[in-house]
């Protein structure tokens, strides 16, 4: 309440009112009274000097007498008043306040003053000035004594003003008094008036303060039935509205968050000038900011791409959507697809830019491309060496039994080439859209291992290479699907034998690791392989050398379903080699 600028603002101005009225109001009834007070002591001068005159029948003609001025002694006592008697030539022939009658006689003739000239001309007379005689001021009231309507004399009444200052003084502080007492009650009531108006504006200043600083639970009763009651209510209502529209837009903006950290796609919100109001983790990642630091501040401070500030500031120009790529200066394989929307509104208040990765997306992009090109050109070879053959034949070549013989293989060759081709795509695509159905079950590697070496026997003998198994552990077991370990084992020992030349080893390890996992290793001391080329060995038709692997006659495509088998059964591969020495590839998988 002390602190209240309205209360004291509302306080003073009615204290002041007071005050201002308390002071006319004494003012106007102090010099009213004033007034009543000298009219009445004029009223009483003039009953006086008309009671002297009725009581003074000769004394006049008489003149100077003991007597009579012991009787005006007298009177004067009575009255309260000086009594002086002066005939028509202005001599004082009595005056109440002498103690002599020498006294009177040495007074000074009156005929001047301006109450006797006044009494003389109309009858009375009335005047206010220091007494030469007594030097103090008096008031006077001069009456003509008339005998037989022949004036004989003057009788004047007078006063000190002393005396009536001091009734006049009395009386108004008694009026002060009254005024002060009054005010200061007028004050109390004001200031306890007052205090009952501001006290409920001042809680609903608290209370509006509180929910502006987010207490929304503001609950005000007025035990008034008036306006403040009614405004009690309405606040009370609007109170619990507001709670409840805080709390739907924050578990809006929540999930709206929520929602907006845990896309993929970077979002970046902007206001007109370009300063970042919203980014999420995601917008950071790929544009290398951090989006706590950089909210609040122009965008191309943390940004600094001028493709991105180019399409921002057409948008803001044109209020135009825009779809487009953007390669990223710092890091040039990333390509990033930006939408850039403005937010509705007149004038446009920012707008929303929305990054998603396109990097992965052009490779694979690429990647089909590329596939799409090596199979046809995969296909076409065989076709072309089939129809060139045949076209040989129909037009003669069938004729020579040597030459069509030959022919023929070739076609055979060609074919069955094909056809593997063709078993290769269908198993590789079969394996990556997760539709083939494994059977996993515990397989020990020792004969495993040994029957997938029978398979590859004549091959690897045919070119004088050894195959050699290293056990560590006896009766060691992986958990695979038979078939398609048969094929894991297959393609890399297969690979092994064609990369090796004449008299190699080849040699097929395994042991336990740490994790509950197996390693099985197929080394061979072939031609080896260049280390750039080891990323990309285990994609589609990825081959090091083309020439060499088309007249060993691969299909480009077994390292690839090695690698799409081994992730089926929750393992991985790699590999290691080093020109002219050999390579090794690395199977990982969980122990049976």
């Amino acid at each position: 309440m002390w602190s209240s600028r309205l209360f004291w603002k509302l306080f003073l101005v009615y204290a002041g009112l007071n005050i201002a009225s308390a002071i006319v109001f004494v003012l106007i009834v102090s010099g009213r009274q004033r007034t009543q007070v000298v009219d009445q002591v004029q009223q009483r001068l003039h009953d006086s000097a008309v009671i002297m005159r009725s009581s003074m029948e000769g004394v006049f003609e008489q003149g100077f007498s003991e007597a009579l001025q012991v009787k005006v002694e007298k009177l004067g006592t009575e009255t309260g008043t000086r009594i002086t008697l002066i005939d028509m030539d202005g001599v004082v022939i009595a005056d109440s306040d002498q103690n002599s009658l020498q006294l009177v006689r040495e007074m000074e003739n009156h005929k001047n003053r301006v109450e006797v000239i006044k009494a003389l001309a109309t009858g009375s007379g009335t005047s206010e000035r220091i007494s030469p005689t007594l030097s103090e001021p008096m008031k006077y009231y001069a009456l003509l004594y008339r005998h037989d309507g022949k004036p004989e004399g003057v009788v004047r009444v007078s006063i000190t003003m002393s005396k009536i200052q001091l009734e006049i003084s009395s009386i108004e502080k008694l009026i002060w008094s009254i005024a002060l007492v009054v005010s200061f009650t007028v004050m109390l009531i004001t200031y306890w008036v007052v205090a009952r108006m501001i006290r409920p504006l001042t809680i609903l200043t608290n209370a509006a303060e509180s929910i502006a600083n987010g207490d929304y639970d503001q609950k005000l009763y007025f035990p008034q039935h008036d306006e403040l009651g009614i405004l009690a209510q309405s606040f009370n209502h609007m109170s619990k509205e507001m709670a409840e529209r805080v709390r739907q837009l924050q578990a809006s903006g929540d999930r709206l968050s929520t929602v907006l950290e845990g896309m993929v796609e970077g979002v970046i919100a902007t206001n007109e000038r370009q300063h970042v109001l919203f980014a999420n983790e995601s917008a950071g990642r790929l544009l290398f900011f951090s989006p706590k630091e950089a909210q609040g501040k122009p965008l191309f401070e943390s940004v600094r791409n001028h493709q991105l500030q180019k399409a921002v500031t057409e948008v803001l120009m044109t209020l135009e959507p825009q779809r487009m790529e953007v390669e990223l200066e710092s890091t040039s394989d990333r390509i990033l697809g930006v939408t850039t929307t403005p937010l509705p509104g007149t004038p446009c208040p920012g707008l929303v830019i929305v990054l998603f990765d396109m990097t992965e997306l052009r490779r694979l992009e690429s990647l089909r491309q590329e596939f799409v090109a090596n199979v046809s050109h995969e296909l076409k070879t065989p076709l072309s060496s089939i129809k060139a053959y045949t076209e040989t034949l129909i037009r003669g070549a069938m004729d020579d039994p040597e030459i069509s013989k030959t022919f023929l293989l070739r076609i055979e060759e060609q074919a069955d080439r094909l056809h593997q081709l063709i078993l290769d795509l269908i198993s590789l695509a079969s394996i990556e859209s997760g539709n083939q159905v494994f059977d996993i079950i515990s397989i020990d590697l020792r004969p495993f291992v040994e029957s997938c070496l029978v398979d590859q026997q004549t091959v690897a003998e045919s070119k004088q290479i050894e195959l050699v198994i290293e056990e560590q552990e006896p009766g060691l077991r992986v958990k695979a699907d038979e078939e398609g370990l048969h094929q894991i084992l297959g393609n890399l020992i297969n690979n092994a034998i064609k990369y090796t030349p004449e008299q190699g080893r080849i040699t097929i390890r395994w042991q336990p690791e740490q994790g509950n996992m197996v390693l099985l290793q197929v080394q061979d001391t072939g031609i080896g392989i260049e280390e750039k080329h080891l990323a990309r060995l285990f994609e589609r038709f990825f081959r090091v050398d083309k020439a060499r692997s088309r007249e060993l006659g691969g299909t480009g495509l077994g390292l690839s379903i090695v690698k799409h088998l081994v992730q089926s059964f929750n393992g991985t591969i790699g590999v290691t080699s080093k020109v002219g020495e050999g390579t090794t590839f690395s199977v990982r998988l969980p122990r049976g």
